[in-house]
């Protein structure tokens, strides 16, 4: 029950800054990186003190750009994760700028150990591509696309849509083609603060709702399936990292900028009845490397149960409230008994026995969904 089994390492360092990104991360100087992985050592060591290793099930190297890092850099950084909490047969995720890839260093990374391949192609149209700041052009995403097939990684693409004068039909015509196994869709935002905020880019209500629509249909013609608002994969090749997430699991957060999600221990004097688990998020890279952390914030059962439907209930399955329950140590179903029946009457929620998912129309107002049980919590 208390098992950390998902590790997640932020690698803040990009080749370029993208202007829709509101992400942790900034480019490399000299002997930034150095400093950065001498650091994770000391905070792997750290966390293994606090919580115990327990055997992994996925390592997911997010960003940033972890294929930046030389080659290294990036086995020094799976040398400190197989040291501190090991690194047996399981699902290792890289994610991938499509302008790092080679022959030579897509078998060096599988040789390291990494599994799955996270990359972000964005879109398979130039003009798209120049237009959200990406430094990779078409022909270079899908050569390494189809490189990282031929050396064995299972590939997931990751695809913006709505983006002004994108033709979102073509990008998803030419990523199915690849017979890709997962595919990622996320609809560009303009996050307050970045350079396309800055600039006053829009994004048009019709684009969305049009992206929304087509995605599930056009990617289900190449045995995409959606299993999450914004995922679609071929049957079991689901991600099992991101998985957890959704399911609410406990996991590892190593690196600046990077969150976890532990379960409460029992001897801290902060320790109470009510509090089950706490979550942290470390600071960003300057204060990180100076040992900083985050300030734990402890997590009530009621906020556990809220917190496991807000991310369960982006799955196509739905949440297992049964389980929920017997984590949380509370009954869901009957603390929360006004707001679930509040939900059944807009429609938004459906339940088969034990198992409770969105509607259709409850996915797409997800955040009114769980607005429900907060104001309940």
């Amino acid at each position: 029950m208390n098992s950390i089994p998902h590790l997640y390492v932020h690698v803040p360092f990009c080749p370029t800054i993208c202007p829709y990104c509101d992400f942790h991360v900034l480019e490399r100087r000299a002997g930034l990186v150095e400093s950065y992985l001498a650091e994770l050592e000391r905070e792997a060591k750290q966390l293994v003190a606090k919580h115990g290793t327990f055997p992994l099930e996925t390592i997911y190297i997010g960003g940033g750009t972890p294929s930046f890092l030389r080659d290294a850099e990036l086995e020094q950084l799976v040398s400190i994760i197989r040291n501190n909490f090991g690194w047996a047969s399981l699902e290792a995720t890289l994610e991938v700028n499509p302008g790092t890839v080679t022959s030579a260093r897509a078998s060096h990374w599988f040789d390291l150990g990494f599994t799955r391949a996270s990359v972000g192609v964005q879109s398979t149209q130039d003009d798209v591509l120049r237009f959200l700041g990406r430094t990779h052009n078409t022909k270079q995403a899908l050569t390494a696309l189809e490189t990282l097939q031929s050396t064995g990684f299972a590939v997931s693409a990751d695809l913006i849509t709505a983006v002004p004068d994108q033709n979102l039909e073509l990008d998803i015509h030419t990523l199915g083609r690849l017979g890709l196994t997962h595919i990622s869709c996320y609809t560009l935002t303009i996050e307050e603060g970045t350079p396309f905020h800055k600039q006053g880019v829009k994004i048009l209500e019709e684009a969305e709702a049009h992206a929304l629509e087509i995605t599930e249909p056009l990617l289900e013609t190449y045995g995409l399936q959606r299993y999450e608002v914004s995922n679609h994969a071929k049957q079991g090749k689901e991600s099992l990292h991101n998985t957890a997430y959704w399911q609410n699991k406990f996991f590892y957060g190593l690196g600046a900028g990077a969150a976890g999600h532990y379960p409460q221990i029992t001897n801290n004097h902060q320790h109470t009845a009510d509090i089950i688990a706490m979550r942290r998020t470390n600071p960003h890279l300057a204060p990180w490397l100076e040992g900083q952390r985050g300030t734990p914030e402890t997590i009530s059962r009621a906020e556990f149960i809220t917190d496991g439907l807000f991310n369960g209930l982006r799955l196509r399955a739905g949440i297992d409230t049964s389980e929920l329950s017997q984590r949380a140590g509370l009954n869901a179903q009957e603390h929360f008994a006004k707001a679930f029946q509040t939900c059944f009457e807009r429609g938004w929620l459906e339940q088969n026995k034990d198992m409770i998912r969105c509607t259709k129309a409850g996915w797409w107002v997800l955040n009114k969904v769980v607005s429900v049980f907060l104001e309940q919590q």
